[in-house]
């Protein structure tokens, strides 16, 4: 089956976190019929991660087969000359066809010492690597495959993602001396935060700060007695001083709930092979017992997650050639 097929196969088949078992069994089938061997991961549930190897792997193919929402036939899959759309295009279903091109190529040629691991769970808690890391693995590589344009990533922000709460009193909105504004109260602590240096380091570039959620009140006529956000830092300073800097800020004016943290990464790079840092997060900080860890894949991160996500043809087979080379160069 070709790439450009196989990447509409697997967005055809919904796999948002939580659900991706139906995905799973299509992998363990596709792998079998290729004669890779097979294992399933039990992860949570009926959640299972899926392994494949065509011998003794020194370098794994990974990547996640979970997606954000919507699933399909919300976002329809469909082609034109250029490109792939759907949902999973570029996050990453596409990348799962690239590695899977890139397999059956080195196999043809006689390299056979890699394998392929699957995991659920990427967009959400990483549960399925944080489930296969536990696995003793004798491999040397592991190469993490997102949106990066086909470019090696040197370098990956941490996140350090946030709820804060915020709890006020309410009275009527013709007398509000009587009541406190959980919102107002809310949006100083935001304002500060956001107001706040999340660090300038020259390999990461630039702590950011987003407010991504915000909710609070019950009406308009209501002083509002609750009100809560979620927010999430892009780090480039260790988990713990980024925790450290937030509780100073936040003080005792809401209480913080830290919902994940993961610290800057810097991952494996190998000569000749453009690079780039990237801002967003992936499974790399849980695959540490995997080997050295490589993080690269064709499409944009900036197509990832959207209404119309999709994929460069081009660049899909791009990615294969990447893929490819990457593991020879490995493997010298």
């Amino acid at each position: 089956m070709n790439p450009f097929e196989l990447t509409k196969q697997l967005m055809a088949i919904p796999s948002v976190t939580g659900t991706e078992a139906k995905l799973g069994e299509f992998l363990l089938a596709h792998l079998a019929a290729l004669n890779y061997r097979v294992e399933r991961q039990n992860v949570t549930g009926d959640r299972f991660n899926v392994l494949a190897f065509a011998g003794d792997p020194r370098v794994i193919f990974c990547t996640h087969i979970d997606t954000v929402p919507p699933p399909p036939p919300t976002i329809p899959v469909r082609e034109d000359d250029n490109f792939l759309y759907g949902r999973g295009a570029c996050d990453t279903k596409g990348i799962i066809a690239a590695m899977l091109e890139a397999g059956g190529r080195l196999r043809a040629s006689g390299t056979v010492n890699f394998g392929y691991l699957f995991v659920v769970g990427e967009e959400t808690d990483s549960i399925g690597a944080k489930t296969a890391n536990l696995l003793k693995w004798n491999t040397e590589f592991v190469i993490v495959g997102e949106p990066t344009e086909n470019r090696l990533a040197s370098a990956q922000k941490g996140t350090f993602m946030v709820r804060l709460n915020v709890a006020g009193r309410a009275s009527h909105s013709g007398y509000p001396e009587f009541g406190v504004s959980a919102i107002q109260n809310l949006f100083a602590v935001l304002k500060d935060c956001e107001g706040a240096d999340w660090g300038d380091d020259p390999s990461f570039g630039k702590g950011t700060f987003n407010t991504g959620a915000f909710h609070g009140g019950e009406a308009a006529n209501v002083v509002p007695a609750e009100a809560s956000a979620s927010i999430m830092i892009r780090t480039v300073e260790p988990r713990a001083q980024v925790e450290e800097k937030m509780r100073r800020i936040v003080a005792k004016r809401a209480t913080m709930e830290v919902i994940g943290a993961s610290d800057p990464q810097i991952t494996h790079v190998v000569e000749g092979f453009p690079t780039t840092v990237v801002s967003f997060g992936s499974d790399v900080p849980h695959l540490e017992n995997l080997g050295k860890r490589l993080l690269a894949g064709p499409g944009s991160i900036l197509d990832a997650h959207t209404p119309g996500e999709k994929i460069s043809k081009s660049e899909l087979m791009e990615g294969a050639d990447l893929y490819e080379r990457l593991v020879r160069k490995l493997l010298l």
